[in-house]
Formats: structure tokens, sequence, C-alpha cells
């Protein structure tokens, strides 16, 4: 193992022993191979920056490296953005640590020298975050690197495998340079993903939500508070904003966009698809903090004569989020509420018995307009899991689930 604390000033010497400079950068080119270093950038004794590629080194340690070519070989240094720089892009950098879920500010970088075919290879192990890599910082250059070591084995290392490494691009175009993929950071829940951005600046959250898929960013976004949502939203272009409202929950979607300045929020729900914009256009319509702004348009209905395999039907073509689905709720002809049947029942029934024989008892709705607190209250009182929303004519609008009201009881705290 060797660091790039112990890389950094290392003298390079050509085939023919002379010396070339000292090793400031080593870049990875992530389009051919993301765990070797490609290349090492030398600066010389005239402060010119030689490009020293992987196949010229032919020995390296952490007193010296050498060339298996003369000097006359290698090549002055171009700029790429298509290269990932150690220094530059990887040291001091926050990045995303999709193992333990968490953001990071790397301190050092661990190597591995690997003999291949008669020359020498580099190749990128993991990122150091611990108080060792730290230390190795603070003393880089005022001792031996063998005395830096030996003090430093003392203090705790943390070190993340570089396949659990999440770099963080905020320019797009370098990102698609870099072929940077946000692959494994999408298969964490929305909630850790919510946790992580929100300890991220605004330029390297709106990177992340910009590389997510819209179903990953939209759930992501739903987890964290609805001004820092609003925020977001606005940072990023007006089609992936819209894309990713359009994948929110109805009643998430609609509070988001009272945050948002109503032109912009025009713009959003112009920008949506028809039926989804709708949906949140309804929801919009109710005053902030009452029961129509809480509830969601995403529910199951039948009407009250049907029987199990008639809500069994209804479940299967159901297309929301399933986190939703706690109850199957029932109609008669003039589409008013009439009860509420828990999914338990369901499951525990005979295949031809009425859902109306299955609804709880006694039949609990609020009507649209009353405010937050007497939705909170109903949940205490009867200890809902789920509250049917009706309008004046007791005609079924929508449902408050549990989770609306935790937040209504944490916000209000």
């Amino acid at each position: 193992m060797i660091y790039f604390t112990e890389l950094e000033n290392l003298p390079f010497y050509d085939v023919k022993g002379k010396y070339l400079g000292a090793l400031k950068e080593l870049c990875v080119d992530p389009a051919q191979d993301s765990w070797r270093v490609a290349s090492y950038l030398v600066r010389g004794p005239k402060k010119n920056l030689v490009c020293i590629t992987h196949e010229q080194v032919q020995s390296l340690s952490v007193r010296a490296g050498q060339t298996s070519v003369a000097a006359d070989s290698i090549r002055c240094y171009a700029p790429d953005e298509g290269l990932l720089r150690i220094k530059k892009d990887i040291l001091d950098q926050q990045i995303i640590d999709v193992n333990n879920r968490k953001v990071v500010r790397v301190n050092d970088v661990d190597f591995d020298i690997q003999p291949t075919n008669g020359r020498t290879e580099l190749r990128v192990v993991a990122v150091n975050v611990g108080l060792a890599a730290a230390m190795r910082r603070l003393l880089q250059g005022l001792a031996a690197k063998h005395r830096i070591r030996s003090v430093t084995e003392v203090f705790p290392t943390t070190a993340i495998p570089w396949e659990f490494v999440n770099l963080i691009e905020p320019d797009p175009g370098r990102r698609l340079k870099l072929r940077i993929s946000y692959d494994r950071l999408a298969q964490l829940h929305p909630a850790d993903i919510a946790e992580i951005l929100e300890e991220l600046s605004r330029d390297d959250q709106k990177a992340v939500i910009e590389s997510l898929d819209e179903e990953t960013a939209a759930q992501a976004i739903s987890e964290i508070p609805t001004r820092m949502q609003a925020a977001l939203l606005e940072s990023i272009p007006l089609a992936k904003a819209a894309d990713i409202v359009g994948e929110m929950p109805p009643d998430a979607a609609a509070d988001v966009l009272q945050e948002l300045p109503p032109e912009t929020s025009a713009e959003v729900l112009a920008d949506m698809e028809k039926d989804e914009a709708m949906e949140v256009r309804e929801l919009l319509g109710f005053e902030e903090n009452t029961a129509g702004a809480l509830m969601t348009t995403e529910f199951i209905f039948v009407h009250e004569s049907a029987t199990l395999e008639g809500a069994i039907a209804a479940l299967k073509n159901y297309e929301g989020p399933l986190e939703s689905i706690h109850a199957v709720y029932l109609v008669d002809n003039q589409a008013a509420f009439t009860g509420t049947v828990p999914l338990a029942r369901i499951l525990l029934a005979d295949a031809s018995t009425p859902l109306k024989g299955l609804a709880a008892e006694p039949v609990i709705s609020v009507e649209s307009h009353e405010d937050a607190k007497s939705v909170v209250d109903l949940f205490h009182k009867y200890n809902l899991i789920s509250l049917p929303v009706v309008d004046d004519r007791g005609h079924l609008l929508g449902v408050v689930t549990a989770d609306d009201v935790l937040e209504v009881v944490i916000n209000h705290k």
C-alpha cells in the first residue's frame, strides 16, 4: 500500500537516469479503467508539466519513479476533462460513501503497486477519510516518509473501498466525459438519499438529482423539507423539474409547487403530463393546512356492492405507490363515501364476501375544509392509518395518510 501523500513530489527519472521532475498529479481514465492510474503528471525543473503514461512507468516506490523510455519520448501535458485527477477531483472533496450512506471528505487516497509485464502499474484501492490520513497530510514534507508512517499508525484509519465511492461532479458535460455513474446511489433507500442531499452544497445537490432517474429523484426529494425541495427544483432545468414533480405523490407535488414562485409553478405544471397536472391543480385549490391540502388523490375505491373479487381486481389495476395502500374505500351510486375496508380484512375473508360486510365501524371521514388539527385529532382518537376526505355532499375526494399527519405533527412542534 502506498498513499498519495507519499507519492506527491516524488522524483521521477527517465530510463537513462536523467531527472525529469517531481510528481504533481495522478490521473485515472474512467472510460478505459476506473481503477488504474493512466498517467503521471510531472513538473520539470523549468516548471513545464509532462505526462508519463502508465505504459512508460518501469518502477515506482516511495523513494522514486523511473520510466522505461528516454525523456524525449515523454510528451507535454495537454488538459483533458475526461481524466479524473486524484489531487484536483478527489483529495479534499466531498464524496458519497454509498456503502455507509453518508457524505465524507477525502484526506488521502490509497494505491496498490502492481508489477505488470516488466513494468509497474498503480491502482486505486480506496479513499481515506480517517484521522491517520489527516495526520499524514499535516506532516507531509516535515519528516521522512517512514517516520510519518510509524507516527500515524497509532491513529484510527477509515478507508472506503474505491468500489463504494460515488464522486460528485457538478458540471454535467464533464460528468458525461468522466462517465460518472450514480447507479449505486440510486439503489439506496430514498430516506438515505435525502439525508445525503441535506449534507451537500446546492451545486452538489443539483449534480446528484440531475444524475438520478426521475422516479428515484422524486422519492428522495419527497423526503427533504418542502422549502429545500423548492430551492432544489428551481436550480435544475425546467423539463427535469417537471418530470420529477410528475413522479411525486400529488399531495407532495402540490406542497412543493406552493413553495415555488407562481410563475415557476405555472411553468412546471405546463410542462407536466396532462393527467398528472390536473390532479395537482385540484389539490392546489384547497387552502393550506386543511384536510384537502393534506390528502392524496391516489387511493383505491369500488362500489359498495362489490365483492372481495372486485377489490382484488382493483388492487391489481392500481398504479399508484404501494406504500399508500392501507384500505379499499366504498362509494354509492352518487360517489358518496360509505365505508372503509382495511386490507387485513380483505386478506382474511372468503372470495365471495360482500365488501360492505367487511367495512370498519364507525364510518369515519373528514370534510376537505377542516383544519389540520381536526385531522390530527381524528387520527389520534380512532388510531387511524388513513382518513377519507369528502366534500360537503359526502363525495370521496381523497385520503390523508398517517405519514402526512406525522409530518404535520413534527412541523408544528
